[in-house]
């Protein structure tokens, strides 16, 4: 009984430490994030709900929800391509879509980061 409690113990701990996300894992620094995001053959893309990105986005940013994805790979092959959602959950989740269909695709994160940095690059910083 004992025994397989601990067995649960470390099979719960292993699978809890292989699901969660680390950002150590990235192919790229903050600092190239930005040249990425203000990269003039960039295409961004706003992975939310349609009702999300009129309520506001990046500029220059497509609505491409999470759902339809998998759907619009061919659009984005051969882009360079920059993901982004509220949090950043919706974004990893295209992030691995993307990349296992060879779209080289980057995680923006949140909208509010791209535009950020969208904003940091008009004022001269």
């Amino acid at each position: 009984m004992l025994k397989g409690r601990i067995f649960g113990y470390i099979l719960i701990s292993a699978l809890a430490l292989t699901a969660c996300k680390t950002t150590a894992t990235a192919d790229y620094s903050k600092a190239d994030i930005k040249q990425i995001v203000n990269s003039s053959d960039v295409t961004l893309v706003d992975v939310r709900i349609p009702e999300q990105y009129e309520a506001g986005t990046a500029k220059g940013a497509v609505n491409i929800p999470l759902a339809e994805i998998q759907n619009n790979i061919g659009s984005l092959k051969g882009k360079k391509v920059v993901v982004f959602c509220n949090k950043g959950i919706q974004a990893d989740q295209a992030m691995e879509i993307l990349k296992k269909n060879g779209v080289e695709a980057y995680d923006g994160t949140s909208w509010k980061n791209v535009k950020a940095i969208q904003d940091e690059a008009t004022s001269g910083k």
